[in-house]
């Protein structure tokens, strides 16, 4: 499968969106791939991404307002199928002389929608259904050309189309789960509006990816960067398929790692991989490069540049100049572009060193978690690695708030330790995205243990639902599974004499706590 092969993508133009990641991901449930492009990505640029059809997502501003995100209007004169949701739509109707404004009959939340002609995108709704609406301004005059599809009894035009132009709108949001047949909206725009078929299929991954692969490698030899989790073991399968023999996996013992992680990855390994694996054991290393620093920056840069000073080191005796990494979609986004803001430098994004000597190959950089585990399902992967929980590259560094020290990253394994632990015993493990223990360093708190005074510190426990990673939510734990890890935490962890729970869910916070 060559580039000129590939899958044309439906983009999603990011106009502020808070849901432009789901917006995007929702393509993709409906086997359609999809990028997100910024707003102000030039037309030529936006062209040449060979585009099926283009998403406009909402956002919080009002277009009528200076400076709001826009785009240039000549997009909707391309030919290009055009979809915009909410502020989108609000967008399209006043680039082509509709009416946009604040009538003061705000809608937030589920709403009922009244459906006038189905149309298109609403071939599948009934005449009256429950929708998630948040706009404060509304659409009061379709453009020229453009039929009202449905209404509600607020908002006039609720849903519009020009069938002749390719071009829909829609007031509500049907990316959201709030929306119970949002997923058909989209399926009629990308396969009826667009003229898509639901292609993008774990095995139309594997297909691509291997293609790429051979087609940047060659016959030269290559490195993997493997973990033990789902992405890096993807990654590995990916390229042993494309290269064979070329491939040499290098296992970094970091010294940041979990309680009996490195046997465990080694195990696992040996009893499903047929590829050459170095175990390099560096955890003094990446100490030495941790001491003194604070910042969960700077201690990411750290853990990155250091990690590729590993595998050139690793990779000299073989003569490999290919690094294989599992770098994901959300990756590349958190890490920050032009014009969005920089969440966290994943340390194999935005903490790699600028003189490093490998060429990069990252074969799931377009995908998902969920597409990963799905692709690794598909390559005959066990479930102990498909299903493994995320655990961050930089490893219990960014689970350590301020300095990372051996006493530090004894008590906050142990402690971790105890949390998937009693989360197992529970049955709840696998109902979890993620569930580990922070330590927070640079604070101490007041205790009474023994009669005594204690002033040592507080672990908080963090345990996440989430499909992607994206957003997450807190996990509402059963109370005598608190009080179970919190007592033995307690009890079996010097130096803690408190336990918190996190109940804040991502956004506002970020899953990690560095």
């Amino acid at each position: 499968m060559t580039a000129e092969q590939d899958p044309r993508p439906v983009l999603v133009v990011d106009l502020g969106a808070q849901y432009a990641q789901l917006i995007a991901r929702r393509v993709r449930e409906c086997h359609v791939y999809s990028e997100i492009v910024p707003h102000d990505l030039p037309v030529a640029e936006l062209m040449a991404k060979r585009p099926a059809g283009l998403i406009l997502s909402g956002g919080p501003a009002s277009v009528y307002e200076p400076g709001a995100p826009s785009l240039d209007p000549g997009v909707l004169a391309v030919g290009l199928p055009v979809l915009g949701i909410c502020y989108g739509q609000q967008f399209m109707t006043q680039a082509l002389g509709g009416e946009v404004r604040a009538t003061g009959l705000r809608e937030y939340g589920r709403t009922e929608l009244s459906v006038d002609e189905r149309g298109v995108l609403l071939a599948d709704l009934p005449a009256s259904d429950t929708v998630w609406m948040s706009h404060g301004d509304t659409v009061v005059r379709a453009p020229h050309g453009f039929r009202v599809t449905a209404h509600t009894e607020s908002t006039p035009v609720a849903a519009m189309e020009d069938r002749e132009r390719g071009l829909f709108g829609v007031q509500f949001h049907p990316e959201v789960a709030h929306t119970p047949r949002g997923l058909d909206v989209m399926k009629r725009f990308l396969y009826d509006g667009c003229g898509l078929l639901p292609d993008w299929t774990p095995a139309n991954v594997i297909e691509r990816s291997v293609a790429h692969i051979r087609e940047q490698v060659g016959q030269a030899k290559v490195i993997c960067a493997l973990s033990g989790g789902v992405d890096s073991s993807v990654a590995a399968l990916l390229v042993h398929r494309a290269v064979g023999d070329q491939l040499t996996c290098v296992f970094v013992d970091t010294g940041l790692l979990r309680d009996g992680e490195p046997e465990q990855v080694e195990d696992t390994f040996a009893r499903h991989f047929r590829v050459p694996l170095a175990h390099v054991k560096a955890a003094d290393r990446f100490q030495a490069k941790l001491a003194g620093v604070t910042d969960p920056e700077q201690k990411r840069k750290a853990i990155g540049e250091e990690f590729i000073r590993v595998f050139e080191e690793a990779a000299a005796p073989i003569g490999a100049r290919f690094l294989v990494q599992g770098t994901l979609y959300p990756d590349v986004i958190e890490s920050g572009s032009r014009t969005a803001a920089r969440i966290k430098s994943h340390h194999n994004v935005g903490g790699l060193p600028e003189d490093m000597r490998f060429d990069l190959v990252e074969p799931l950089r377009d995908l998902f978690k969920d597409e990963v585990r799905e692709v690794g399902e598909e390559l005959g992967l066990p479930e102990e690695v498909v299903r493994r929980q995320p655990f961050p590259g930089p490893g219990l560094a960014v689970r350590i708030v301020g300095e990372v020290t051996p006493e530090r990253l004894a008590v906050v394994r142990a402690a971790d330790a105890i949390v998937n632990e009693e989360l197992r015993r529970a049955g709840l493990h696998h109902e979890l995205w993620q569930c580990f223990a922070v330590l927070l360093g640079d604070v101490r708190s007041v205790g009474v243990m023994g009669d005594g005074r204690t002033y040592e510190h507080p672990v908080v426990i963090r345990a996440v639902t989430s499909e992607d990673a994206m957003t997450a939510d807190w996990a509402r734990l059963p109370h005598e599974v608190l009080d179970r890890i919190s007592s033995r935490i307690i009890a079996e962890v010097p130096g803690v004499n408190r336990v918190a729970y996190d109940v804040s869910s991502k956004p506002p916070a970020t899953i990690e706590w560095e």
